[in-house]
């Protein structure tokens, strides 16, 4: 992407150029022939320094940007909308909430596959989800999890695979569980609290277990990214202390326990991350915190917030993951509205750019679509809209994920609507990660035109096509903003609105784009 001062320095220096030419013209030393020659070349990049003029980058019109729903499955939030629903009914209910983030210009959604220590899919290691069916360990009779993944990329959305790491049941009783469930097989690994069953995260056999849940599902199902959220020690609040003292001798080595407990989730967070990399190059990996890391009054890094710490109450450090590049990006959950006192949007948003500014780790924000309306905090039906807008005044922050899915399809107060408006108005490439590799495929070939159907062959290695109008200026801007982006589209076929002319790249996995071709419409 081009950025705003070399382009103001080739404009300055072509006005120099032509303006030399200009002042000296023939007889300075020169031929007519070779005057007329550098005049010409000076008009030309006169010419060309006003087409990228005119090509500032629009912060209006991202290039790229993640803009992506959580689907909650767990409690059946979202999906499935109850238990015991048929096949084709879920499949329906499902694709109506992707079609949903697509008409709303969404390329990414993160579903939950596991949440409570069960499976959304076919899974040897865990057993079927009760969401599904109402059952725990009862089989739907498919595996949902390829047509998820399928439904989603056939729409060019990304598909985030989401796992709760250590919720191991909303019940209390070990016996209640499957006989296949690991907190039945291994009652040892639990802490009961708060009415509910917890995988102890100071065990090293816990940590091997949600890796190789994790890992599973990356080796045998085609998704693009791995995410947790923000639940890993309980909430306060929820049971009292957490009954984690033998493991805190065995394996506190002298640590304080808040030190240990920390380190511990530390611990999973790199071993995930290393495992899914190891495997799968491509594939991201994760984390939405809760909202505050520290604030003010405990850490003089910490917000000018009042709420409660990550950091020091559920023991998520989401800093260290920062500092440390154990995650592809941090999601926080900034789920408090401009001029909220204890947690105010203004402060807590540019806090999380400072974050991550300088590291190679992504900053999205998670926004509380489902807090739209619900409060007289949230009554502003343009609240989500404006913090889109105080996010362009901080580069660090590339992208929104809105909680969650059946809050998309309600639109609260129209919030969505101003959302669209003011911020989606057009389609946006994926953000980029270094170290996810890939790389550009060919450009389209065989690019042609019939009528206003737009055709070419497939490129290999291509997962989409970005189609491109240029306006009759001819200003050709697709590498600097997504202002003439008309569409993302799955296979080689665009059918065009109106007459002109085109640009088609080509898009791998991560969105990485080849050069384009240049197709007439008339």
């Amino acid at each position: 992407m081009r950025t705003g001062r070399p382009l103001l320095a080739a404009a300055a220096l072509a006005v120099a150029t032509t303006t030399a030419a200009y002042l000296f013209g023939p007889g300075a030393g020169e031929s007519p022939a070779a005057s007329k020659k550098k005049t010409t070349n000076a008009t030309a990049a006169t010419s060309a320094a006003a087409g990228a003029a005119a090509c500032e980058p629009d912060a209006r019109y991202p290039k790229r940007q993640l803009r992506g729903v959580w689907i909650a499955t767990t409690m059946n939030i979202d999906w499935p909308a109850k238990p015991g629903l048929s096949q084709a009914r879920q499949k329906a209910d499902y694709v109506k909430i992707l079609d949903a983030a697509v008409a709303r210009r969404l390329n990414a959604v993160f579903v939950q596959v596991r949440p409570a220590s069960d499976a959304i899919y076919k899974s040897s290691l865990e057993p079927w989800s009760k969401f599904l069916t109402g059952t725990a360990g009862k089989d739907p009779g498919w595996d949902p999890l390829p047509f998820l993944i399928d439904e989603a990329h056939k729409r060019n959305l990304e598909f985030h695979a989401w796992f709760n790491p250590y919720r191991a049941a909303y019940e209390s009783d070990v016996s209640q569980l499957p006989a296949n469930h690991p907190a039945r097989r291994h009652p040892g690994w639990v802490v009961k609290h708060g009415g509910r069953l917890y995988y102890n995260p100071g065990l090293p056999q816990v940590r091997e277990h949600v890796v190789k849940v994790v890992t599973d599902v990356v080796d045998r199902y085609d998704i693009d990214g791995v995410h947790f959220d923000d639940y890993f020690y309980p909430y306060p609040g929820e049971g009292g202390p957490f009954a984690d003292q033998a493991a805190f001798t065995k394996y506190g080595k002298g640590q304080k326990l808040a030190d240990w407990r920390r380190g511990n989730v530390d611990k999973l967070v790199a071993e995930v991350d290393e495992a899914v990399h190891e495997r799968k190059e491509h594939v991201k990996f994760g984390i939405s915190p809760f909202g505050i890391w520290r604030n003010k009054a405990q850490d003089p890094d910490g917000s000018a917030t009042s709420g409660m710490s990550a950091y020091d109450s559920i023991y998520a450090d989401a800093r260290s993951w920062i500092e440390d590049g154990t995650v592809d990006y941090v999601m926080p959950q900034l789920y408090w509205p401009r001029g909220f006192k204890a947690a105010d949007y203004r402060e807590l948003m540019p806090w999380w750019a400072g974050a991550v500014k300088g590291s190679d780790v992504h900053l999205y924000i998670g926004q509380a679509l489902y807090q739209v309306g619900a409060n007289q905090s949230w009554s502003k039906p343009g609240e989500l809209a404006a913090h889109l807008t105080l996010n362009r005044k901080h580069p660090e922050v590339k992208g929104d994920v809105y909680f969650s899915a059946k809050n998309l399809l309600a639109n609260p107060l129209g919030a969505m609507d101003r959302v669209v408006k003011g911020g989606y108005a057009r389609p946006a490439l994926l953000p980029l990660m270094k170290d996810r590799g890939g790389r550009a495929p060919a450009k389209p070939a065989g690019a042609r035109a019939a009528g206003r159907t737009v055709s070419w062959t497939a490129s290999q290695g291509a997962r989409a096509y970005a189609v491109y109008q240029v306006p009759k200026s001819g200003d050709d801007c697709h590498e600097s903003d997504a202002r003439n982006l008309v569409a993302v589209v799955a296979g080689p076929a665009y059918t065009a609105k109106a007459a002109g002319t085109y640009l088609v790249t080509s898009l791998d996995r991560l969105h990485h784009e080849s050069e384009p071709v240049r197709v007439k419409v008339s």
